[in-house]
């Protein structure tokens, strides 16, 4: 869906020297503790408590959606406040929510923790720092959110085998602690220091104010509910296939080591595709990016072998949820410009986040009732797929 002539131009702000870099720092340490904390510290917590992992994951996942909703609202304070105080109040809310994690004696209130983390993780993760990143850069903003999203994609390689060797070391408790800790200390300075207190330039000066009523019009137009929907489906097929890429190549015949390289690899591969985002014509993206999925998708499902071909359609579906997540990040100011953008992006990213949170268990849920991961890669296929075919359409018609 390319940006029509008369898109309102983007502003840039500026960003404050050194502000880029401490972002790449706060997402980094935002992802790592917020994110992959949890799935890397299971083990140790279903051992000390007893607790059903399904149900721990579980809790976990009730955060990412409780993050979805809540992102809506974060947008809109973003637009009015600044990100300054909001960041800094969702890093604090994060510190409090993981301490109660840590403290937390049985299940539901462990689960109630984690509730409250997903607002934090709506107030400081991916959507708010997009909105940041558009704002100070303006038109040139596709370098910097590439920086942005290479250098927290090392989240995982920094904070999983940290929590991991903090949990074998003190106890997960314990280590819980020491993680809110270190999101207090790292974020919040950091926060403070380089985000703006308020926005200086008006987004929307030249191109007209946008009232309550017709910001409100805008999201729920046709266009805007037809890019959100191809953009979910598009995010349902990639995560429920990736995220459950060992399975499936299992069930191929590969070895349980060997899958796990080809689940390695997918992360490798959403690098690559975030170095290539940028060179793909903002016109093309979307029925680039769609179709490319599909097809990656599809050949997860139909290969029989060799594993090593499967393993590259592994790393080219991993490049495209690459590309995915700086589509995210642009596809809304590409069409519509930065002004309302928080509410806008909330909006737009509000059922992505609930997809994400429910499809690593749709994959296994979906395996389950048609007999097979290949089963399930197929019926994957056809909504990458479908997503496509809307990406086309929509090109055609813009």
């Amino acid at each position: 869906m390319p940006a029509p002539a008369d898109a309102p131009a983007l502003v840039a702000e500026g960003a404050p020297r050194g502000g880029l870099a401490a972002l790449c720092i706060t997402q980094t340490t935002g992802w790592g503790i917020l994110y992959y904390a949890l799935p890397a510290a299971v083990l140790p917590i279903t051992e000390d408590t007893g607790w059903e992992p399904a149900l721990v994951i579980g809790a976990f996942s009730a955060g990412l959606l409780v993050s979805a909703g809540a992102g809506i609202l974060v947008g809109r304070a973003l637009d009015s406040t600044g990100p300054r105080t909001l960041m800094i109040g969702g890093s604090l809310v994060g510190v409090a929510a993981l301490a109660l994690v840590a403290l937390a004696p049985v299940l539901p209130l462990f689960a109630a923790a984690w509730l409250l983390a997903g607002t934090a993780q709506a107030a400081v993760l991916y959507q708010p720092a997009f909105t940041v990143i558009t704002r100070w850069y303006g038109a040139g903003r596709v370098r910097p959110l590439t920086i942005l999203t290479l250098a927290a994609g090392f989240a995982s390689t920094i904070f999983a085998p940290l929590t991991a060797a903090l949990c074998s070391n003190i106890g997960w408790r314990a280590a819980f602690l020491v993680l809110a800790g270190l999101l207090g200390l790292i974020t919040v300075p950091l926060h403070a220091r380089y985000l703006n207190k308020t926005w200086n330039a008006d987004p929307r000066r030249g191109t007209g104010a946008l009232d309550r009523n017709s910001v409100r019009a805008l999201r729920r137009s046709p266009e805007f509910l037809r890019l959100q929907g191809l953009m979910a489906l598009l995010c349902l097929g990639l995560y429920a296939v990736t995220l459950n890429i060992i399975p499936l190549l299992m069930e191929k015949g590969a070895s349980y080591a060997v899958a796990a390289l080809g689940l390695g690899l997918v992360g490798a591969g959403q690098v690559g595709g975030r170095l290539l985002f940028g060179f793909i014509p903002v016109r093309t993206r979307l029925p680039a990016i769609t179709g490319t999925a599909a097809g990656a998708i599809l050949l997860l499902a139909v290969l029989p072998g060799p594993l090593p071909a499967l393993i590259a359609a592994g790393s080219l579906a991993g490049a495209v949820r690459g590309c995915h997540t700086l589509l995210q990040a642009t596809v809304v100011a590409d069409r519509w410009g930065a002004r309302n953008l928080g509410t806008l992006q909330g909006t737009f990213a509000a059922p992505l986040t609930a997809v994400t949170a429910v499809a690593p268990a749709a994959g296994p849920a979906a395996a389950v009732w048609l007999g097979s991961y290949t089963g399930m890669a197929y019926v994957m296929a056809g909504v990458a797929a479908a997503a496509a075919l809307m990406a086309v359409l929509a090109s055609r018609r813009g």
